[in-house]
């Protein structure tokens, strides 16, 4: 009798790890999903628009929702903890880097990445439900009016989201996978989608891959924290799990023959790192591990329209547009962010961060009044539009695994910024833009006060930390995903992408994961495999 609980173990349930779960499953492995956060119910959903404990990620203060945001020196993170992971929060856009991303020299010699990834993103965009959006509005009319005070009216158009239109409202029976998946109801225009969908409309991972990895046979297991990962003597591993939370709660040791660590950025690193440097159950992962980090070039500001505009119909993000060939920006609302009211500030330029902070100071005390009555307006999240502006030009991290200045006793992920190649906290583009859109739309520009005040580059888009190479002295995983000097252990989510995509990443971490789920060591031959399941032609799904 076989001595392991799983033939693989994949921890994380997010876009990587909710792929690889279903495409292993199918393929015949027997596969258990670890996910620390919680298994959120639509009625979980709606209790955390209103209360902050059933939104928020931070299980020992007791708020045990699912949104978290991470500060460090350099950057703020933004994610999700919970079943599905970052499909919880995610706005539904799935698109695709353009040649750039393939060509670059960072990881063109490892593979033909446009002709491999092909028919993978295109699995992943049926799979996620990809179509264009159907539904512009008057904040799609601002920002078309702001990319024509640019002189990019011409690239302005509406994305492709990951998003069940259907008929407003109305449940019927699986669209996507001839019954296979659950049924759905269509897009009632809230613009909610940050917030987790709980009325049946975006194609989050419980829709669609978790759905039918768990129909399949994958058992996933919530409320599971990896802490450790040891090799056996025989082959295989073994985790070692608590509970997020309850520490009194014991939680059973898992053994598999392979594990795959798809636990986000942040969680593929924070784990790596405690068995390389504190445990020493993986002596030799890279010393590659946490280099290679990249924010997406990002920026993110607000604009506030006056009394009376409504712009909250719609998804979250409906339109987009390019204001120079290196620039991607989108629109987004934000029903639900409560907590936007206390990060908007001033808009300010600068590039030098200390004289940006002082600026954003003083406008702040010479008018007070303004600021206070932007935060306390009546209709807020009904009346902002937050602008995400990304840039394919490249910049360069590093976290590393140090003692925390709070707590010197424990040793905590740390960012370091690389000369020469900070991740920007202001972008003047971000700024012309949003100034731009303000003076068509007859509303107030805001910057957020992590980038103005704390110089911060804020991303929800952080990539790499565990790249692809040749050997250890190049990444931390080959081209197969399998850590350097461990067999059978791999990475499977954006830590190991080592390329700054300037678009929305979930669409190609997806697809990755599918190319890595193809080319996976076969399961035993006596185990029963079934073929792999596809969704309906992407712009079929459902009535329109």
């Amino acid at each position: 009798m076989s001595t392991f609980d799983a033939d693989v173990v994949v921890i994380g349930s997010g876009f990587g790890g909710a792929t690889t779960a279903l495409r292993l499953t199918e393929a015949g492995h027997r596969v258990i999903v670890l996910e620390r956060g919680k298994r959120l119910s639509d009625d979980d959903l709606l209790r955390a628009r209103k209360d902050p404990r059933a939104y928020l990620w931070q299980p020992h203060a007791g708020m045990r929702g699912f949104f978290w945001q991470r500060i460090f020196k350099d950057v703020g993170i933004i994610g999700a903890s919970g079943v599905g992971g970052g499909s919880i929060v995610w706005a539904g856009v799935l698109l695709e880097p353009d040649d750039a991303f393939y060509r670059d020299p960072v990881w063109a010699h490892l593979a033909d990445w446009r002709s491999e990834l092909a028919p993978h993103f295109e699995r992943a965009a049926r799979m996620l439900g990809r179509v264009t959006n159907q539904h512009l509005g008057l904040m799609d009319d601002h920002l078309l009016a702001a990319a024509r005070a640019v002189g990019a009216e011409k690239t302005f158009a509406p994305v492709p989201v990951a998003i069940h239109f259907g008929r407003e409202g109305v449940t019927e029976p699986d669209p996507f996978f001839g019954g296979e998946g659950p049924a759905r109801t269509g897009c009632r225009l809230c613009g909610e989608c940050l917030l987790g969908c709980p009325y049946g409309a975006k194609n989050q991972l419980t829709r669609n891959y978790l759905h039918l990895a768990e129909r399949y046979g994958a058992e996933i297991r919530a409320e599971h924290d990896v802490t450790a990962i040891t090799p056996l003597s025989g082959g295989g591993y073994e985790l070692t799990v608590r509970h997020p939370w309850r520490r009194g709660v014991a939680q059973p040791s898992v053994r598999a023959r392979r594990v795959v660590l798809a636990g986000g950025v942040l969680g593929s690193l924070e784990l790596l790192f405690r068995c390389r440097d504190e445990l020493g159950t993986l002596p030799h992962v890279s010393q590659e591990l946490g280099r290679h980090v990249r924010t997406n070039s990002e920026a993110l500001t607000a604009i506030q329209q006056p009394p009376g505009q409504d712009l909250s119909h719609g998804p979250t993000i409906t339109s987009d547009f390019h204001p120079d060939t290196d620039t991607h920006i989108t629109q987004n609302r934000y029903i639900g962010g409560w907590h936007m009211r206390f990060q908007i500030g001033p808009i300010v330029d600068g590039h030098r961060p200390g004289r940006r902070a002082a600026r954003t100071l003083l406008e702040l005390l010479r008018r007070p009044l303004r600021q206070i009555k932007a935060m306390t307006a009546k209709d807020f999240e009904r009346r902002l539009t937050v602008l995400t502006v990304m840039q394919k030009l490249d910049n360069e991290l590093t976290f590393e695994h140090r003692r925390s200045p709070f707590r010197p006793w424990r040793r905590v992920l740390r960012s370091r910024s690389v000369a020469g190649r900070e991740a920007p906290s202001f972008l003047p583009v971000a700024n012309e833009v949003t100034r731009a859109y303000a003076e068509a739309s007859g509303g107030d520009a805001f910057n957020l006060l992590g980038e103005t005040l704390g110089g911060l580059s804020v991303t929800a888009h952080i990539l790499g930390g565990a790249v692809m190479g040749r050997h250890a002295g190049e990444g931390v995983v080959d081209a197969d995903h399998e850590v350097f000097g461990h067999p059978g252990l791999y990475v499977a989510d954006a830590s190991t992408i080592p390329v700054n995509l300037g678009v929305n990443p979930s669409l190609t971490i997806t697809a990755m994961a599918e190319r890595f789920a193809a080319g996976f060591p076969a399961a035993s031959p006596e185990r029963e495999r079934r073929e792999p399941i596809d969704a309906v032609p992407a712009g079929t799904a459902g009535p329109s």
